[in-house]
């Protein structure tokens, strides 16, 4: 039987590859799925796949035992309240985090998890929020909380063409803190963009200026390893769902105790206090992680984390990592090497162009044989055609996508400051505004069980793009 000529130059180039062939074995087992229904998946960063067995053992569960809401003391919320306390305890354990430094708190996604720093976080006109233009719009949202109480606000640029930041420079700004006041340093260990991992570093250099310190986990932990027992961030937010798929609708914010203590919240709601009196205008707040976890957990699908995060334990991160690596230089290479007749390049990739030093996620533009771009949106629907799940757009990461488009400060404020535009932009308003740049990118995403295949299929479907 004729060979693969693609997959015998991968093996030759990637000849530690078959060390990863659980994950086939897997793939066919628990994720059998996506061969049946003919789907390539390549939008990992976007959310992971579920394993059968995940499903099964948390339907299994439920449908053993009798749970109730976890406010009481009756043997149904006894029962739930076990597995909740489990839960959170399985969360440190997993990241390594000494339960005696570290607290995990339940969020409805890492979202919620960045939404209960910036409001409690204790700002004041002699504070600093200082993060990178790389950075999700949830970690940039908490600029909000910040303006709102006179503290100062500051980005980190990145650069092209590998999209890291300049280190002088943070270091620089690291030192520039007033002793009193809080200040607060945000950046994500990924790029949910570019791919890009950040020094862990930075953390502890952020420390010895007297920085707290938030790491934006979400994009990094679906496939490496994060050792809290070696660094020690004061916030870290994950979606599980981005790890392995199920749950949705599940977070946490992962908090240092002593960083925990400095954060004030503006209200309080069920479940988050020990006493609340309606004549005395008086409350008290519990303490833990229930007095930041508003209302009734989602205690039925609580449960479902540990068995994810054991089907995680289960593969391991190394040889996750090592096939996403391995995978993503395969098709950064192709991508990069492939040139139209006129010998214009088909793509632009918008950060490293070799696999160490960033994840699976691998964002570029397509271009044609003079040197256009090819709308992102005309990308995606072609893919669709062929069973390739892609994202476009600019993944809820505008820095990143400002620098890597060349979208300057100009042309936004002449874009916002337009008449109309005061209070409302539409994406076609925003198209308008920038005529004749790309609005967005392709996001390719490798994931746990991408396999050779798949990525060869996207390199497949981009070289029909040739002109």
């Amino acid at each position: 039987m004729p060979q693969d000529p693609e997959l015998v130059a991968f093996l030759k180039a990637n000849p530690a590859f078959p060390t990863t062939n659980v994950l086939d074995h897997l793939r066919l087992t628990e994720y059998a799925r996506l061969d049946v229904n003919g789907q390539i998946y390549l939008d990992y960063t976007g959310g992971g796949l579920y394993a059968e067995s995940q499903i099964l053992r948390h339907h299994r569960l439920l449908s053993e035992h009798v749970f109730g809401n976890p406010h009481s003391t009756n043997s149904a919320s006894v029962s739930s309240t076990e597995l909740v306390e489990h839960a959170r305890e399985y969360i440190l354990r997993f990241f390594k985090a000494d339960p005696n430094e570290y607290i995990a708190i339940f969020t409805a996604n890492a979202s919620g998890a960045l939404k209960i720093v910036g409001e409690s976080y204790p700002f004041d006109a002699n504070s600093r929020y200082l993060l990178t233009f790389d950075n999700h719009n949830s970690v940039n949202g908490i600029r909000e909380f910040a303006h709102a109480r006179g503290a100062n606000v500051t980005y980190i640029p990145v650069s092209l063409p590998d999209m890291r930041v300049d280190e002088s420079f943070l270091a620089e700004q690291l030192t520039r803190r007033r002793k009193s006041g809080c200040h607060l340093f945000a950046f994500p260990a990924q790029s949910n963009f570019s791919g890009v991992q950040h020094p862990l570093e930075w953390i502890e250099l952020a420390h010895e200026h007297g920085w707290d310190v938030l790491l934006d986990a979400a994009a990094f932990v679906p496939t490496n390893q994060l050792d809290l027992s070696s660094v020690k961030p004061d916030y870290v937010p994950v979606s599980f769902y981005k790890m392995f798929g199920y749950p949705t609708g599940l977070g946490a914010l992962i908090a240092r105790k002593s960083a925990l203590e400095k954060l004030h919240r503006p209200w309080f709601a069920g479940g988050t206090i020990t006493v609340a009196s309606v004549q005395g205008d008086k409350y008290y707040l519990a303490d833990g992680p229930a007095a930041f976890e508003d209302g009734t957990l989602d205690y039925l699908n609580i449960p479902a984390i540990e068995i994810g995060l054991k089907h995680i334990e289960s593969i391991g991160y190394d040889v996750i990592h090592e096939r996403v690596r391995m995978l993503t230089g395969w098709l950064l290479e192709n991508l990069a090497a492939m040139r139209h007749s006129t010998g214009a390049p088909l793509v632009r990739i918008y950060g490293p162009t070799v696999a160490e030093g960033r994840g699976g996620s691998v964002t570029v533009n397509f271009f044609d044989r003079d040197g256009s771009p090819i709308d992102h949106r005309f990308i995606e629907s072609e893919a669709n055609k062929v069973g390739i799940s892609l994202r476009t757009g600019c993944f809820c990461n505008p820095g990143a996508g400002e620098v890597a488009l060349g979208i300057s400060r100009v042309e936004l404020d002449v874009c916002f400051t337009q008449p109309g535009h005061e209070a409302r932009l539409s994406i076609d308003d925003f198209r308008r505004c920038i005529d004749g740049k790309s609005s967005g990118a392709v996001r390719i995403s490798v994931g746990m069980v991408t396999n050779f295949r798949d990525v060869q299929s996207v390199i497949e479907f981009a070289r029909g793009l040739l002109g």
